[in-house]
């Protein structure tokens, strides 16, 4: 089965990728609870399609090292990992202060195995950014991961651990530049906040705005001191269809990456954004959705592909199995193969799904005035901004004992400084949520961004108000 990574010659390049997924068998087994619209056995229903389609045949498979509690205090403050770690459903009734203060209830409930969900997940994103920084992949995919929300000191939408940020730190070890993409249908809040204030990561998200969780994400929204411009942000309304979308996406992904010059991209894929979404409200087909996957796919960079939302479930693995396809560059067949999830796909069985005939609110005149504004924004930066910098190897450590492992288990030595360097951990301040009206109840260190600083930077001391 076992291919070494390397896919298909695909696109007009023709250049093979060498593509690295990352999956655990006991992610489908954890549970939110009776009714909540996030289902994890969404990972499990894509994998068995990746199987049944014969596409991890392509792929070097790897199980997720879980991320130990000092891989996620690189961003998270230590008490609300301690507090993730030591909650369960039977004491959480002890923890009522605790649960307020870190906004773990209803949305984001106390489940079973809840620490060693967020272990599982954020050590799939980490653990593809370690393999990306160490030139084993070209591409590396965690479905499991792309939980945009997760704050510094706080759970939101479903997300506890924000392993994207994670896996950005990790990046930044090797690259100046790291850009992230977000076409989940909510706005990538906790992403952007993390990094609003620094100009060595792009936030770009494409999101619907007004009147929708979380409520952030203006046009008018772009970044602060070193940051400004660095922040993108796509609102976009009701039942945009495929053209419409790759009308803005296309243009201004391009320009992004000409002005930005990122060494390596993060593309959150969350499958909220589809036509038919429980929670969603846009139109896109899943040829539609999987075309920003090709279009980031064709600027050869090294990529890392995560989940993020979906919460009809069949249309979700129908969409990560096809865009782990394009990843690879291999044509899935439309009609699907038998599998232990084949009746979910009833009554066509197919893989593709057709768009509805909902209304498109979002006119030409208001994709135009957007298209214009976001491309002026970028046009204000200068070309590959940044410190001068020096390549060097990443800190994170990864034998060569790794790679001839048969099963792809480990990813990283466990004693390597995946530490925080404490000598250098700094306090970013970021922007100030507008939503956010009780100050009083938040810790001061909650308000403040994260630590990009494994190369010089120079780092604002002003809150933005």
């Amino acid at each position: 089965m076992e291919t070494g990574g390397n896919s298909l010659p695909s696109g007009p390049d023709g250049v093979k990728r060498k593509v690295l997924y990352f999956y655990d068998p006991e992610v489908g087994n954890y549970y939110y609870g009776q009714g909540h619209p996030m289902k994890p056995h969404r990972i499990r229903m894509t994998h068995a399609l990746l199987a049944h389609y014969g596409l991890l045949q392509h792929m070097q498979v790897h199980k997720p090292v879980p991320a130990r509690d000092r891989d996620l205090c690189r961003f998270h403050a230590d008490d609300y990992v301690n507090f993730l770690h030591n909650v369960t459903p039977e004491t959480q009734q002890d923890q009522l202060r605790q649960l307020k203060r870190f906004n773990v209830g209803e949305d984001c409930p106390v489940f079973d195995g809840l620490f060693s969900f967020c272990q599982t997940y954020a050590g799939g994103s980490i653990g593809g950014a370690v393999k990306l920084n160490h030139g084993f992949c070209d591409i590396a995919i965690n479905w499991a991961g792309g939980l945009h929300h997760a704050k510094k000191c706080e759970a939101s939408g479903f997300c506890y651990v924000n392993d994207i940020v994670l896996a950005i730190l990790e990046l930044l070890k090797q690259h100046q530049r790291v850009l992230y993409v977000d076409i989940d249908i909510h706005h990538g809040d906790g992403v952007e906040e993390a990094f609003y204030t620094t100009d060595r990561v792009m936030t770009v998200s494409f999101h619907k705005f007004g009147d929708y969780f979380p409520g952030t994400g203006d046009i008018r929204d772009i970044g602060y001191s070193k940051g400004k411009y660095y922040s993108l942000n796509v609102p976009l309304d009701d039942g945009i269809d495929d053209e419409s979308y790759h009308y803005l996406f296309k243009p201004i992904i391009s320009k992004v990456m000409e002005v930005f010059r990122p060494g390596a991209v993060v593309l959150q894929c969350g499958a909220d954004s589809l036509s038919g979404d429980r929670l969603g409200c846009f139109n896109l087909s899943i040829k539609g959705h999987a075309e920003c996957v090709k279009f980031m796919r064709s600027f050869n960079v090294p990529l890392l592909l995560l989940g993020g939302g979906g919460y009809t479930i069949r249309n979700v693995a129908r969409c990560w199995c096809y865009e782990t396809g394009v990843a690879l560059g291999v044509e899935v067949d439309d009609k699907m193969p038998q599998h232990e999830y084949y009746e979910y796909f009833g009554p066509d069985y197919t893989l593709h799904v057709s768009p509805s005939n909902m209304e498109n609110k979002n006119s030409r005149q208001l994709l135009l005035e957007i298209r214009n504004k976001l491309l002026d924004n970028l046009s204000k930066l200068e070309h590959a901004p940044s410190v001068q910098f020096q390549e060097r190897q990443p800190d994170t450590e990864l034998t060569e004992a790794d790679e001839d492992q048969d099963d792809g288990d480990e990813r990283w030595n466990s004693d390597s400084d995946m530490d925080i360097d404490e000598d250098r951990k700094l306090i970013i301040p970021s922007r100030v949520k507008r939503e956010v009206i009780e100050p009083e109840t938040k810790d001061p260190v909650c308000s403040m961004g994260v630590d990009v600083s494994p190369m010089p930077i120079d780092v604002p001391t002003v809150k933005v108000e």
